[in-house]
Protein backbone atom coordinates (compact mmCIF):
# COMPACT_ATOMS: atom_id res chain seq x y z
CA UNK A 1 0.00 0.00 0.00
CA UNK A 2 1.58 3.70 -1.07
CA UNK A 3 0.36 6.90 -1.49
CA UNK A 4 0.90 9.03 -4.51
CA UNK A 5 2.14 11.88 -3.01
CA UNK A 6 1.69 13.48 0.01
CA UNK A 7 -0.84 15.97 -1.75
CA UNK A 8 -3.06 13.59 -2.41
CA UNK A 9 -2.33 10.96 0.39
CA UNK A 10 -4.92 8.45 -1.31
CA UNK A 11 -3.89 5.06 -0.24
CA UNK A 12 -3.90 2.49 -2.69
CA UNK A 13 -2.84 -0.65 -4.63
CA UNK A 14 -1.54 -0.52 -7.85
CA UNK A 15 -0.61 -3.80 -9.95
CA UNK A 16 0.71 -3.44 -13.20
CA UNK A 17 -0.74 -5.40 -16.24
CA UNK A 18 0.07 -6.18 -19.98
CA UNK A 19 1.12 -2.99 -21.74
CA UNK A 20 -1.46 -2.59 -24.01
CA UNK A 21 -4.23 -3.38 -21.38
CA UNK A 22 -6.66 -1.46 -20.06
CA UNK A 23 -6.60 -0.10 -16.44
CA UNK A 24 -8.97 -1.20 -13.85
CA UNK A 25 -9.79 0.96 -11.01
CA UNK A 26 -11.51 -0.48 -8.08
CA UNK A 27 -13.58 1.64 -5.87
CA UNK A 28 -14.72 -0.97 -2.73
CA UNK A 29 -17.93 -0.31 -0.84
CA UNK A 30 -18.82 0.75 2.76
CA UNK A 31 -16.36 -0.66 4.74
CA UNK A 32 -14.48 -2.33 2.37
CA UNK A 33 -10.46 -2.23 0.92
CA UNK A 34 -8.91 -2.55 -2.15
CA UNK A 35 -8.83 -5.96 -2.59
CA UNK A 36 -13.00 -6.52 -2.44
CA UNK A 37 -13.19 -5.88 -6.41
CA UNK A 38 -10.22 -8.23 -7.87
CA UNK A 39 -12.55 -11.10 -8.33
CA UNK A 40 -14.82 -8.91 -10.34
CA UNK A 41 -11.47 -7.38 -11.77
CA UNK A 42 -9.92 -10.83 -13.02
CA UNK A 43 -13.49 -11.53 -15.23
CA UNK A 44 -13.83 -8.53 -16.96
CA UNK A 45 -9.76 -8.24 -18.06
CA UNK A 46 -7.64 -10.93 -16.13
CA UNK A 47 -4.64 -8.71 -17.88
CA UNK A 48 -5.17 -5.54 -16.80
CA UNK A 49 -3.55 -2.84 -14.72
CA UNK A 50 -5.35 -2.55 -10.95
CA UNK A 51 -5.28 0.36 -9.32
CA UNK A 52 -7.66 0.30 -6.32
CA UNK A 53 -7.34 3.20 -3.93
CA UNK A 54 -8.94 3.24 0.13
CA UNK A 55 -11.84 5.31 0.45
CA UNK A 56 -10.81 8.48 2.72
CA UNK A 57 -13.46 8.98 4.96
CA UNK A 58 -13.98 6.63 8.27
CA UNK A 59 -18.09 6.59 9.50
CA UNK A 60 -17.86 4.45 12.39
CA UNK A 61 -14.79 2.76 11.34
CA UNK A 62 -15.85 1.75 7.76
CA UNK A 63 -14.06 2.98 5.22
CA UNK A 64 -16.56 5.27 2.65
CA UNK A 65 -15.73 7.17 -0.11
CA UNK A 66 -17.55 10.58 1.08
CA UNK A 67 -19.58 11.07 4.31
CA UNK A 68 -23.37 10.63 4.45
CA UNK A 69 -26.01 12.40 6.93
CA UNK A 70 -28.15 8.98 6.48
CA UNK A 71 -28.75 6.08 4.90
CA UNK A 72 -28.93 7.14 1.53
CA UNK A 73 -29.10 10.84 2.23
CA UNK A 74 -25.58 12.24 1.03
CA UNK A 75 -23.56 15.24 2.39
CA UNK A 76 -23.44 16.89 -1.09
CA UNK A 77 -20.93 19.49 0.24
CA UNK A 78 -18.57 16.11 0.63
CA UNK A 79 -19.31 14.39 -2.37
CA UNK A 80 -17.93 17.59 -4.29
CA UNK A 81 -14.70 17.70 -2.31
CA UNK A 82 -14.08 13.74 -2.89
CA UNK A 83 -15.05 13.61 -5.83
CA UNK A 84 -12.47 16.01 -7.19
CA UNK A 85 -9.79 14.52 -5.07
CA UNK A 86 -10.30 10.88 -6.31
CA UNK A 87 -10.45 12.66 -9.35
CA UNK A 88 -6.97 14.19 -8.95
CA UNK A 89 -5.71 10.90 -7.71
CA UNK A 90 -6.58 9.51 -10.89
CA UNK A 91 -4.49 12.33 -12.70
CA UNK A 92 -1.37 12.35 -10.86
CA UNK A 93 -1.70 8.57 -11.09
CA UNK A 94 -1.50 8.40 -15.26
CA UNK A 95 1.87 10.64 -14.53
CA UNK A 96 3.45 8.67 -11.69
CA UNK A 97 2.46 4.95 -13.27
CA UNK A 98 3.20 4.08 -16.62
CA UNK A 99 -0.17 3.59 -17.86
CA UNK A 100 -0.80 7.19 -18.99
CA UNK A 101 -1.83 6.20 -22.66
CA UNK A 102 -4.15 3.09 -21.66
CA UNK A 103 -7.88 3.27 -21.10
CA UNK A 104 -9.12 3.83 -17.28
CA UNK A 105 -12.35 1.86 -16.37
CA UNK A 106 -13.46 3.05 -12.85
CA UNK A 107 -15.18 -0.52 -11.42
CA UNK A 108 -17.44 -0.08 -8.39
CA UNK A 109 -19.61 -1.55 -6.25
CA UNK A 110 -22.68 0.57 -3.87
CA UNK A 111 -20.05 3.26 -2.28
CA UNK A 112 -17.95 2.89 -4.69
CA UNK A 113 -20.33 3.26 -7.90
CA UNK A 114 -21.54 6.51 -6.83
CA UNK A 115 -17.87 7.80 -6.69
CA UNK A 116 -17.50 6.19 -9.99
CA UNK A 117 -20.41 8.20 -11.52
CA UNK A 118 -19.85 11.37 -9.46
CA UNK A 119 -16.24 11.11 -10.55
CA UNK A 120 -17.39 10.31 -14.49
CA UNK A 121 -20.20 13.48 -14.52
CA UNK A 122 -17.91 16.17 -12.34
CA UNK A 123 -14.61 15.43 -14.12
CA UNK A 124 -14.88 13.79 -17.28
CA UNK A 125 -11.17 14.98 -17.86
CA UNK A 126 -9.96 12.02 -15.28
CA UNK A 127 -12.67 9.40 -15.97
CA UNK A 128 -15.20 8.54 -19.07
CA UNK A 129 -15.64 5.11 -18.55
CA UNK A 130 -17.78 3.31 -15.08
CA UNK A 131 -19.06 -0.09 -14.59
CA UNK A 132 -21.21 0.94 -11.32
CA UNK A 133 -23.06 -1.77 -9.21
CA UNK A 134 -25.47 -1.61 -6.93
CA UNK A 135 -24.87 2.76 -7.14
CA UNK A 136 -27.63 5.48 -6.94
CA UNK A 137 -27.07 8.91 -7.87
CA UNK A 138 -24.72 10.51 -5.89
CA UNK A 139 -25.63 14.29 -6.39
CA UNK A 140 -28.68 16.02 -7.41
CA UNK A 141 -26.91 18.58 -9.74
CA UNK A 142 -24.54 17.42 -11.49
CA UNK A 143 -22.77 20.19 -14.14
CA UNK A 144 -24.13 20.62 -18.20
CA UNK A 145 -20.51 18.64 -19.13
CA UNK A 146 -20.76 17.12 -22.21
CA UNK A 147 -20.45 13.95 -21.63
CA UNK A 148 -20.42 12.50 -25.43
CA UNK A 149 -17.27 9.60 -25.11
CA UNK A 150 -18.12 8.77 -21.64
CA UNK A 151 -19.81 5.31 -21.28
CA UNK A 152 -21.29 4.01 -17.90
CA UNK A 153 -22.56 0.52 -17.16
CA UNK A 154 -25.18 0.76 -14.48
CA UNK A 155 -26.16 -2.84 -12.95
CA UNK A 156 -29.24 -2.43 -9.82
CA UNK A 157 -31.49 -5.00 -7.91
CA UNK A 158 -34.75 -3.81 -8.13
CA UNK A 159 -35.55 -4.68 -4.95
CA UNK A 160 -32.20 -2.44 -3.60
CA UNK A 161 -33.57 -0.75 -0.34
CA UNK A 162 -29.73 1.34 0.05
CA UNK A 163 -30.33 2.41 -3.84
CA UNK A 164 -33.69 2.59 -4.85
CA UNK A 165 -34.43 1.94 -8.24
CA UNK A 166 -36.11 5.35 -8.68
CA UNK A 167 -32.67 7.10 -7.82
CA UNK A 168 -30.58 4.70 -10.30
CA UNK A 169 -33.07 5.94 -12.74
CA UNK A 170 -33.01 9.87 -11.96
CA UNK A 171 -28.78 8.78 -12.61
CA UNK A 172 -29.18 6.95 -15.90
CA UNK A 173 -31.33 10.00 -17.58
CA UNK A 174 -28.95 12.63 -16.03
CA UNK A 175 -25.89 10.67 -17.60
CA UNK A 176 -27.87 10.52 -20.97
CA UNK A 177 -29.03 13.91 -20.89
CA UNK A 178 -25.29 15.22 -21.37
CA UNK A 179 -24.81 12.68 -24.38
CA UNK A 180 -23.39 9.44 -22.37
CA UNK A 181 -23.84 6.10 -23.84
CA UNK A 182 -25.46 4.60 -20.64
CA UNK A 183 -26.33 0.46 -20.76
CA UNK A 184 -28.73 -0.51 -17.95
CA UNK A 185 -29.24 -4.26 -16.44
CA UNK A 186 -31.85 -4.65 -13.85
CA UNK A 187 -32.37 -7.78 -11.41
CA UNK A 188 -34.52 -8.83 -9.14
CA UNK A 189 -32.39 -9.06 -6.30
CA UNK A 190 -31.27 -6.28 -3.53
CA UNK A 191 -28.17 -4.68 -2.65
CA UNK A 192 -25.55 -7.25 -4.56
CA UNK A 193 -23.22 -7.52 -7.64
CA UNK A 194 -24.68 -11.07 -9.50
CA UNK A 195 -23.11 -12.97 -12.07
CA UNK A 196 -26.14 -11.97 -14.23
CA UNK A 197 -24.67 -8.66 -14.07
CA UNK A 198 -21.25 -9.17 -14.26
CA UNK A 199 -21.58 -11.16 -17.18
CA UNK A 200 -23.24 -8.06 -18.46
CA UNK A 201 -20.74 -5.78 -18.05
CA UNK A 202 -17.66 -8.17 -19.43
CA UNK A 203 -20.09 -7.51 -22.61
CA UNK A 204 -19.89 -4.46 -22.08
CA UNK A 205 -16.71 -3.67 -21.33
CA UNK A 206 -15.49 -5.59 -24.24
CA UNK A 207 -17.56 -4.05 -26.53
Amino acid sequence: MSAISDELSLEHRFVDGDDDAPVLVLLHGTGGGPDDLLGVASELAPSAAVLAPVGPVSEGGMTRWFRRHAEGIFDHEDVLRRTHQLADFLVAARREYPIADRRFVAVGFSNGANIATAVAMFRPDALQEVAAFAGMLPHPEPPEHDLAGTRVFLANGERDPMAPIDSADRLVGLLRDRSAEVRTHRHPGGHELTMDALREARDWFAG
